[in-house]
């Protein structure tokens, strides 16, 4: 009888012990790998030397190294000359910088701007903007909790508007027979959006796809969302690096509001001022008059405090070192206008060797007329498969390119390797 107890006391304690060693979080499934960090992954493991990455979203130069923008190392010498201490910055940043990057965003001639009527905050870059603005909206707009998003988009607005409480939906956006704008497709589904809705805009160099609506388009645009009553919510990751000017690259931002809409913003100098590791954004909305601003203010604040209290300090320094020093300030937009002539450059080339000299077929217009960083090649997802394991080219499997990973010394490369894949000779 003993024995017999003893061995169902181990039985027991056997049992206890396995359940112990069941992890508390061993029903936690895999989730799917980033489709761009992805990318970033397969290119560091291909160890061929011709490999080409052009997934990643970050500027590189015409050696296609990180480019470190002078204007930004003559702000951190006067950073550091300054010998500042490291206390916290209150909860919406840095106010100077925050005044600063709406001058820039809504220009000299703003009259919300002026009247002391626009509410900013520091942002953790364009990714923390847009997800202030989000959980902002998911808790104050009174209208509408339906946010559209232009389809395709930056792959990180879905789960990120998802997450703020934000019932996500889409309207067109990108044509696939044109490898351009769908503008009927757009305002179709803008018109048959729900009155008081919310809707995102891209303001300059659209991502992925490279291509803005012209001038005339964004005024119709402008006009269909004043009918409807939606609320206008702009990205503006790129002000700058578009067309090489800040003010011609903000026309659509300065059009809503001169249209009497209000606006949130969303503004990020990751890519404008090369300041990818420092997270420097901002998010902004217009209000009526700086009673409202205050209160909208005071609800910015509750919002960010238990999220992350307040931001980093240094970025945000650089930024407003170099937008409140007007010879730092000229300095730093002719560079921006050197990054972005270089990736128009890449264009022009990219579409002459796959034209004239190759003759691949297909129609390559669309690579001269979208604009920024990105370009939607048209390549099919089979064809950037055969790219990667053949040629040794990355991209996202919709046919994606950053503009800014070809230079002198692999375009000629990169515009063959298409060529043969589109000919089926890879």
């Amino acid at each position: 009888m003993l024995a017999s107890s003893l061995t169902r006391r181990s039985a027991a304690s056997l049992n206890r012990n396995a359940l112990r060693s069941v992890s508390v979080w061993s029903a936690v499934p895999a989730g799917p790998p980033d489709p761009i960090l992805g990318v970033t992954e397969a290119f560091k493991a291909d160890k061929n030397s011709r490999k080409i990455n052009l997934g990643v979203g970050a500027y590189r130069d015409e050696n296609g190294k990180p480019y470190v923008l002078p204007s930004v190392q003559k702000a951190e010498e006067v950073i550091n000359t300054s010998k500042l201490d490291k206390e916290y910055l209150p909860i919406t940043g840095l106010a100077e910088f925050t005044q600063r990057a709406a001058h820039l965003a809504y220009g000299a001639e703003s009259v919300p701007l002026n009247n002391n009527a626009i509410s900013a905050a520091q942002s953790i870059s364009g990714t923390g903007a847009l997800r202030i603005g989000g959980a902002f909206l998911a808790r104050h707009y009174p209208t509408s909790k339906a946010i559209y998003l232009p389809t395709p988009t930056w792959g990180n607005h879905i789960p990120l508007f998802k997450d703020s409480g934000l019932d996500v939906r889409g309207y067109r956006y990108f044509d696939k027979s044109t490898v351009g704008l769908d503008f009927e497709g757009l305002k179709s589904d803008l018109r048959a959006a729900p009155e008081g809705a919310i809707v995102l805009l891209h303001a300059c160099a659209h991502n992925p796809t490279g291509i803005d609506p012209t001038p005339e388009q964004w005024a119709t645009i402008s006009q269909i969302v004043k009918e409807k009553k939606l609320f206008p919510f702009f990205d503006m990751a790129y002000q700058g690096f578009a067309s090489g000017s800040t003010d011609r690259d903000a026309h659509a931002v300065r059009l809503f509001v001169k249209d009497g809409h209000q606006v949130a913003l969303a503004q990020s100098f990751a890519k404008n001022m090369g300041l990818y590791g420092e997270r420097v954004g901002a998010f902004s909305l217009t209000t009526t008059d700086p009673e409202e601003k205050a209160r909208v203010d005071s609800q910015l604040k509750i919002l960010i405090r238990p999220l992350y209290s307040n931001p980093p300090c240094h970025g945000a320094r650089i930024a407003n070192t170099i937008l409140g020093n007007q010879v730092l300030c000229d300095q730093w937009k002719g560079e921006v206008k050197g990054m972005a002539d270089r990736i128009i450059n890449m264009r022009e080339r990219l579409y002459n060797i796959l034209t004239h000299d190759l003759k691949t077929p297909g129609e390559w217009g669309h690579i001269k007329s979208q604009i920024g960083m990105f370009s939607f090649t048209g390549l099919t997802a089979p064809q950037t498969q055969v790219l990667a394991e053949k040629a040794h080219v990355y991209m996202t499997s919709n046919g994606r390119i950053s503009m800014a990973g070809l230079n002198g010394s692999n375009i000629e490369y990169f515009a063959e390797s298409v060529d043969a894949a589109v000919r089926g000779k890879l």
